[in-house]
């Protein structure tokens, strides 16, 4: 599934100064900055989805696990081909790892990546009757599925959301729009879970992880056309 995110070039404006963006004090102070906050992510992204492309809970998952430490782009070129090779889960399951790997060399770590994709196949062919779990306790037994990943398939998949996704770009504006401390993937992961309405757990991941691509960029934010500027007093705002 493309991603879809729909989104008008915000347009560029004077940046605040981090010191001149007042800091909410009270609970009502900070509920209603975050409701601007995700109101503004609305208008950005309103049909903000995963962006690795796949038909099913299976190819997502394999999607998913061959995303780590590699671009969403460069999956989606391997992907294609991948899953003509390697029509059904019994076919990877019975797959030769070396052969595999070479399968989706570009990819990067394709060693790691080649076992946990056959020991996926096998573990779910086993244990679940070739279906993917529908819950993060099972899915969290399944090779390669770490509990992003399994965030991942169960909001994207099934569209349950048991928590939230913490990639980089997650990580990098939760931190930058103080919606968390700290800088562990599993504790921003809890502040967001108990700071968002649990009906926004699914679509904020998205919503973020394209306002980190496009809007809120690692190297050099474009803070002078983000329509979060007023709400943001990150110190390392880009002024120039």
């Amino acid at each position: 599934m493309p991603g879809t995110e729909t989104s008008a070039e915000p347009a560029a404006h004077p940046i605040t100064p981090s010191r001149k963006v007042p800091k909410p004090k009270t609970a009502v102070e900070r509920k209603a900055r975050l409701e601007r906050i995700l109101a503004e992510l609305d208008h950005l992204f309103p049909q903000a989805t995963c962006a690795l492309h796949h038909r099913n809970a299976w190819e997502l998952l394999v999607a998913t696990i061959l995303s780590a430490q590699c671009t969403d782009e460069r999956v989606n070129k391997v992907t294609p081909e991948l899953f003509k090779k390697y029509r059904t889960i019994k076919d990877l399951a019975n797959a030769s790892q070396d052969e595999l790997a070479n399968d989706i060399r570009s990819t990067g770590f394709f060693n790691n990546k080649s076992r946990s994709l056959i020991g996926a196949a096998r573990k779910i062919l086993e244990a679940y009757d070739g279906r993917v779990p529908q819950t993060m306790e099972e899915l969290l037994t399944v090779p390669g599925a770490a509990r992003k990943t399994a965030n991942v398939v169960l909001g994207t998949a099934y569209g349950i959301a048991s928590g939230i996704v913490v990639d980089t770009h997650v990580q990098r504006v939760s931190q930058r729009l103080d919606l968390t401390k700290h800088s562990d993937p599993a504790k921003i992961e809890q502040d967001l879970m108990k700071t968002l309405p649990q009906d926004r757990w699914i679509l904020f991941s998205h919503q973020v992880i394209h306002f980190g691509r496009q809007i809120c960029i690692a190297r050099k934010p474009r803070c002078g056309s983000c329509p979060l500027d007023p709400l943001c007093y990150a110190k390392d705002k880009s002024l120039a």
